[in-house]
């Protein structure tokens, strides 16, 4: 039996798809206003992660699919994201520099739209968020290098500052290098921290026998040095990529992928 369905022309999908999307233009201005007047009946902190995780919540409950709830969960973090910024610009003191895991943290956490303010040490971090410099801090408090932790948790008994929500961050090393460097055969050198190196040991022996290894400080400085010379490339995550302009030659390298540490998220005492 032949079919029976009306056949569906490009155009008017195209169509379709022009109004759905203007559509959601207006129900995202009018979300984006509804939380701007929240925001005038608010005082003290905006950010309410308990809020947050009720609303992820009930749209993975409701979403019907085809998309995951995964993905819808990361689209409405998004939008909550940029309605806070409307609200009140959002910034979050992070270990720096731009690119590193602490910062894809505090995105993952905040969304886009959120400001990150990179710090040296962690002291910097606590003390940005102490004196009001940034609104929050997120600070990795397990499954770091051990004076990462160690300082955390000093740093946690002398705070004025309140735990408001923790992250679970899967690490995902990424061979990262320039747009022109497309082959592995190519590849000269390999920046990265020392930790990252060591975690990527097997990979780089099998695949990268020939390029020499180089620690640096951080992963965001690998990637900062990679964008840089010719011949180099970085172990680093995909948000330094995008911060350095490199492209991913290679994914997911690491030996272990249950790599996970939790980074705790800290803001004032709410009021």
């Amino acid at each position: 039996m032949a079919d029976s369905k009306p056949e569906v022309s490009l155009q008017s999908l195209r169509e379709m798809i022009d109004q759905i999307d203007q559509d959601m233009l207006r129900l995202l201005n009018a979300r984006a206003e509804a939380a701007g007047e929240i925001g005038k009946l608010k005082t003290g902190v905006l950010y309410r992660p308990e809020r947050e995780a009720q609303v992820l919540r009930r749209v993975r409950e409701l979403n019907p699919g085809p998309l995951s709830a995964d993905t819808v969960a990361y689209l409405f973090r998004e939008i909550m994201s940029a309605c806070l910024a409307y609200e009140r610009p959002i910034t979050v003191a992070c270990l720096g520099p731009s690119g590193t895991y602490s910062e894809a943290a505090a995105v993952r956490q905040f969304g886009h739209a959120a400001k990150t303010l990179g710090c040296t040490t962690l002291d910097d971090v606590f003390r940005a968020a102490e004196t009001g410099k940034a609104d929050f801090a997120v600070v990795p408090v397990e499954n770091s290098t051990e004076g990462a932790v160690g300082r955390t948790l000093d740093m946690m008994i002398e705070t004025p500052l309140k735990v408001c929500g923790e992250i679970q961050l899967r690490i995902r090393h990424q061979l990262l290098a320039a747009p022109e460097l497309t082959a592995l055969k190519d590849v000269k050198r390999v920046f990265s921290h020392g930790q990252s190196l060591g975690q990527c040991q097997h990979w780089l022996n099998a695949y990268l026998p020939q390029a020499e290894r180089i620690a640096v400080g951080s992963n965001a400085e690998a990637a900062r040095l990679a964008a840089g010379q010719s011949g180099s490339a970085a172990i680093a995550g995909e948000l330094a990529g995008e911060r350095y302009g490199l492209n991913v030659l290679y994914a997911n390298i690491e030996d272990e992928s249950t790599n996970t540490p939790s980074i705790l998220v800290l803001g004032p005492e709410r009021t």
